[in-house]
């Protein structure tokens, strides 16, 4: 692979002449306004435009700006025919297609597969505004409007998509969307580089086809690719025998890995330890490689052959090491190239120092977007996440690598906000990001960095190759709260509290300045079995950061609260964990409001557990011991509603449940048991089969908001509590904000 270029050093496009816009052009009127004739690129997204950093297009359309190139936006376009995508002429150079900073069909559909009412990407809140799978919609409309203009796909929908997938909406293995949409590339994770590189090399003539040397795309080899070694993992592993084949699974870097470390626990399997160089010469690099997966149709066929492809993609995305993939639809090659290079702090700083209005485009007048009404006074300060939970989808977009911006970006985006942003108050609702506290966290050693293969670095426990220093961290709080105008500042986004019980000194700061009243943090699950699934820490942790919590508010004089989310029907749970969890709530006095099943996103490892009832985190076999999973819809509602346990609707489903699994003695009024023998008569109740509401704005699979018995009326996000008048918050409002916190997606 080539080595990577700095965003800042690429030469500028002609066009650089007309300097930057107020915002992209949405119409052939505005681009008038500007003196251009013709757009050199043309975005098209699912979501409204909002010229603000946490929405993906309009960082790409800044930086292709920045680069030099003319670069228009069509938002939301009625997909009914071609006409829509013709409105700025044809791009001069190609049409980047992305569904939005979120997976459509995700966006429009809960858990249960009901449709939603609202989007909140969307001017005004409603649904509809976008097709279902946007993206193929999109790229063949495109490719309708002008055939010869090629198609690059991106955003988060085509990033976790790329491979051949298990889709939630259909029960079945569709085809990557690469082959489904016939666009010419695909672009994965965070693609400035990507598309930066695309862009250049389109404009000095080059055509896409010969693009095949850009880390973080996908794309369909005409070639035979004869200058790469090919690693045969068209199967699994077969136990006990000798296998001459390279396996996939082992780390082939002569540097010692931090998974040696890690090796214990119930999910550690040996052969992610070996460390050894099998490749047969070492004249052969790893940019010279490529891993072949079995085919599409193989996958779509064999379960336990789609959860061993699954394994070998999650081994092969650490940027240090990681080898190309390649795999076979029908008759095409389609080949993925390992992952981009992380942005450095200088890049970072780059993308976020583009000219962004930081408010919708005008031509919605004043209408809400509630996504940006979420965000429209937070600052994202990092990306990546190298917690590596298999239900969530953010390490695989953005990697496990944290990319860091610098203090003084962030701290001028604050006075920027304060400056530009209408209704800025004093209050930044949140300075976070996919974690709020893995800010300038990292690996000690960069060469162990580069060599790791393991899927996270805090299970089964911190990896004592990791840094886990806070104090960047807290000198970034004491600083932004300094600054004038600015009031107070709030930290919304989910935190690792197993990670902040190293720092008390933190948890000090953040409960002493930075809570808003209330706190979430995601411990997901009591019981050890789903835990292990999750890769997620046990409950201890969360008890000592909840005793640290209580120490320090009460030192501030203050009353604050923990909220913690859980998971329902995770693969690897019980009816007897969820009973458990049911149990814990009730001792510690916690009433769900909101609470969501799992939910099976595309590429993520909870997925696959989902899908093929085996678990790639250990080696797959034929032979492999099945994981459990929640698919029955009255299986699901009963998880659901142990979660729920103070709702009378769900007390005969529970009755029922409990009966039948000899749990007879938690019905009735003691304080150690969960529901009561009687129904209220004068209640009313509904039925108990009927689905409890599911909220439409879920961040990450399965995360119900909880609130704990305290007769006090929740805080808003600048901190202050609402007159009695005004009632609750909307259903979903808190778990809409981080949906919407946009950990940029692009």
């Amino acid at each position: 692979m080539q080595p990577a270029r700095l965003l800042f050093d690429y030469p500028k496009f002609w066009a650089e002449c007309f300097g930057p816009s107020p915002f992209l052009p949405m119409c052939r009127e505005e681009m008038d306004q500007l003196g251009w004739d013709s757009c050199d690129v043309i975005i098209v997204t699912g979501d409204a435009y909002v010229d603000h950093p946490s929405f993906g297009m309009a960082v790409i359309g800044r930086l292709l700006e920045a680069q030099g190139f003319r670069v228009g936006i069509i938002a939301q376009p009625d997909w009914h025919s071609k006409d829509d995508f013709m409105k700025l002429g044809r791009p001069n150079l190609f049409f980047g297609v992305a569904a939005g900073n979120m997976d459509s069909m995700i966006n429009r559909y809960t858990a249960d597969r009901k449709v939603r009412s609202d989007d909140a990407y969307t001017a005004g809140g409603v649904g509809g505004k976008r097709p279902d799978r946007a993206s193929l919609v999109y790229t063949h409309r495109c490719k309708e409007a002008y055939r010869d203009v090629p198609v690059v796909l991106g955003g988060i929908e085509a990033s976790l998509r790329r491979i051949a997938h298990y889709d939630y909406w259909q029960d079945t293995v569709r085809r990557s969307i690469l082959v489904d949409s016939g666009a010419d590339i695909l672009l994965y994770g965070n693609a400035e580089r990507a598309i930066a590189e695309v862009a250049l090399r389109l404009s000095f003539g080059e055509t896409v086809a010969s693009m095949t040397d850009i880390r973080g795309t996908a794309f369909i080899r005409r070639d035979s690719g004869a200058d790469y070694y090919e690693l045969d993992s068209t199967r699994v592993d077969r136990p006990g025998r000798v296998d001459k084949l390279i396996s996939p699974y082992v780390n082939t870097q002569d540097t010692q890995s931090c998974a040696t470390t890690q090796a214990e626990g119930p999910e550690a399997d040996t052969d992610t330890t070996v460390v050894v160089d099998l490749l047969p010469s070492s004249r052969i690099s790893r940019d010279k490689t490529v891993v072949r997966l079995p085919s599409f149709e193989k996958v779509r066929n064999d379960p336990v052959l789609y959860a061993h492809a699954n394994r070998v993609l999650h081994q092969e995305t650490n940027p240090g090491n990681a080898r190309a993939l390649v795999q076979k639809h029908g008759d095409h090659d389609i080949w993925f190239t390992p992952p981009p290079i992380p942005l450095t702090t200088e890049e970072m700083d780059y993308v976020f120092d583009q000219p962004f209005a930081r408010v919708p485009h005008p031509s919605y007048g004043d209408a809400k977007i509630p996504a940006y009404d979420m965000i429209r006074f937070s600052v994202n300060i990092m990306r990546g996440c190298f917690g590596g939970c298999t239900f969530c989808s953010i390490t695989e977009h953005e990697g496990r690598v944290i990319q860091n911006r610098s203090q003084d970006s962030i701290l001028r985006e604050i006075e920027a906000m304060r400056d530009k942003v209408p209704g800025f108050t004093g209050v930044v609702s949140d300075l976070g990001g996919p974690t709020a506290n893995m800010y300038r966290m990292a690996c000690k050693s960069p060469e162990i960095e580069k060599a790791c293969r393991l899927p996270s670095c805090v299970f089964p426990g911190i990896c004592s190759n990791l840094n886990t220093d806070h104090s960047a961290l807290i000198e970034l709080y004491r600083n932004a709260r300094e600054l004038p105008g600015v009031k107070k500042v709030l930290i919304a986004s989910g935190l690792r509290y197993d990670l902040a019980v190293g720092s008390p000194e933190y948890v000090r700061e953040l409960v002493t300045h930075h809570v808003g009243g209330y706190l979430k943090i995601a411990p997901e699950h009591t019981e050890e079995g789903p835990l292990n699934k999750m890769m997620k820490p046990g409950i201890g942790a969360y008890d000592r950061f909840k005793r640290m919590f209580e120490k320090f508010t009460k030192e501030a004089g203050k009353e604050q609260y923990l909220i913690p989310y859980f998971i329902a029907a995770h693969p690897g749970t019980t009816d007897e964990d969820m009973m458990n969890l049911a149990l814990w709530l009730k001792r510690n006095g916690f009433r769900a409001d909101q609470v969501q099943a799992f939910y099976p996103s595309p590429m993520a490892t909870a997925t696959t557990m989902y899908h093929t009832e085996r678990n790639p985190l250990s080696k797959v076999t034929y032979k492999t011991e099945k994981v459990g999973t929640v698919k029955d819809p009255e299986q699901r509602r009963l998880h659901k509603a142990f979660l729920r346990y103070h709702d009378a609707n769900n007390w005969p489903l529970l009755r029922e449940a409990l009966m039948r699994m000899g749990r007879a003695d938690l019905i009735g009024p003691g304080k150690h048991q969960l529901i009561p023998k009687d129904q209220p008569v004068a209640q009313g109740y509904k039925s108990a089969r009927r689905k409890n509401s599911t909220a439409p704005g879920a961040r990450k699979a399965g995360k119900p908001l909880l609130t704990q018995h305290t007769g006090l009326p929740p805080r808003s996000t600048d901190g202050r509590r609402p007159p009695a008048h005004r009632g609750a918050p909307k259903p979903g409002a808190r778990r809409g904000a981080d949906r919407a916190r946009a950990r940029v997606k692009h």
